[in-house]
């Protein structure tokens, strides 16, 4: 055979060695594709056969909208409400109270818009309705003092019971006027807020009532703020009225006797009479009012000192703040969520001494709840 036709032959028969290799190789992979399928499918059967169950998804519940909260919202709860039993404090609170006319006063156009305020608070128990039912409730009230400085240090403790008043720095019943913080500005570093609002807060603790004595817990309900007045007290007639708390052996005898027109014999018969007095005690009964009186007397003669000393050294800034200092009495505006005390209010209540030359002067507003 000539070599050019073995060449041929030869090239044919490896060209058809390697279609046979190359049909042998994709059997395999189609036969290894075919049970890599049935495989999956096998598996998928036995994944479809342990399935959960999906939970239907719980309906989107609509969005909760709060109101914003108003900036000084919370003012009236800061301030303390001085004088008011401890028992009595979550009465205060038991209503959504609304003092949004004394918010309103603080803004543009108000009576206290721009000005140095000082406020504290109090509770006058009236009869209320609501909801058609009828209660005693302490109804709280604010009392906004406008003033370049401190209206007082002072805390007068006084009650039926006591001898006399007492007249103690506030510091002594844990009291003091502290900034208040409007809401949007409490984030902010408190020593860089200028402050126009100070309110009268009482750092003692309902906690620690019970490690203090009877006598000094009641001091605290029977607090009033003490204000004095330098510039007009030469206005106002002294008290001559003197609080008699005499002791005997059944009860103590309460009466006041006022030594410009009572008559000390004819007083003490009347209660011998009326058989508050026994006969045996008269003397030592008139020597007891003798006594205070000498100690009323007393006291008006160093008030008048005081204020005569307090005038002399007084600057003329000083003394034309006294004269622009004002009053201002802010009760809750009527709202659902709370008893309506519009028939209620109190023009003069306790909350504050020489309450007469106050009104002569024109210094005292009562805020009759202003739509």
């Amino acid at each position: 055979m000539r070599k050019g036709a073995k060449r041929k032959a030869s090239e044919k028969e490896e060209a058809i060695k390697s279609t046979e290799e190359e049909d042998t190789t994709t059997a395999k992979k189609d036969s290894s594709k075919s049970t890599e399928e049935k495989t999956t499918k096998t598996e998928s059967s036995k994944a479809g056969g342990r399935r959960k169950k999906v939970k239907p998804s719980k309906p989107e519940s609509e969005p909760e909208f709060f109101p914003d909260r108003r900036n000084l919202e919370d003012l009236w709860k800061q301030v303390f409400p001085v004088g008011t039993e401890w028992d009595q404090l979550d009465q205060v609170y038991q209503y959504n109270w609304n003092f949004s006319n004394l918010e309103n006063a603080f803004e543009e156009g108000g009576e206290l818009y721009g000005q140095k305020v000082y406020l504290f608070g109090c509770t006058e128990p009236q009869l209320v309705f609501f909801k058609d039912e009828g209660k005693i409730t302490c109804i709280p009230v604010v009392v906004a003092v406008v003033s370049p400085f401190p209206p007082s240090d002072k805390i007068g403790i006084n009650s039926v019971q006591r001898e006399a008043e007492e007249i103690v720095p506030m510091k002594q019943m844990k009291m003091d006027w502290v900034p208040y913080i409007p809401l949007e500005d409490r984030d902010s570093r408190v020593e860089r807020l200028k402050s126009q609002i100070f309110i009268l807060s009482c750092s003692q603790r309902r906690a620690g009532l019970r490690h203090l004595k009877l006598e000094r817990v009641k001091k605290f309900e029977y607090c009033l703020p003490y204000f004095y007045q330098p510039l007009q007290e030469d206005e106002l007639e002294q008290s001559t009225i003197v609080q008699i708390i005499f002791p005997t052996e059944e009860k103590p005898i309460f009466c006041e006797f006022d030594w410009e027109l009572d008559e000390l014999e004819e007083f003490t018969d009347k209660l011998i009479e009326g058989e508050e007095l026994s006969a045996d005690q008269k003397d030592a009964f008139k020597d007891f009012v003798r006594e205070k009186v000498q100690e009323g007397k007393k006291a008006n003669r160093e008030a008048r000192q005081a204020r005569k000393k307090a005038l002399e050294e007084m600057s003329e800034e000083t003394k034309a703040a006294f004269q622009n200092m004002k009053f201002y009495k802010f009760y809750p505006v009527p709202t659902p969520d709370s008893p309506d005390v519009s028939n209620v209010k109190v023009i003069f209540g306790i909350f504050i001494r020489l309450l007469i030359w106050l009104l002569d002067l024109g210094l005292i507003h009562a805020m009759i709840s202003p739509h």
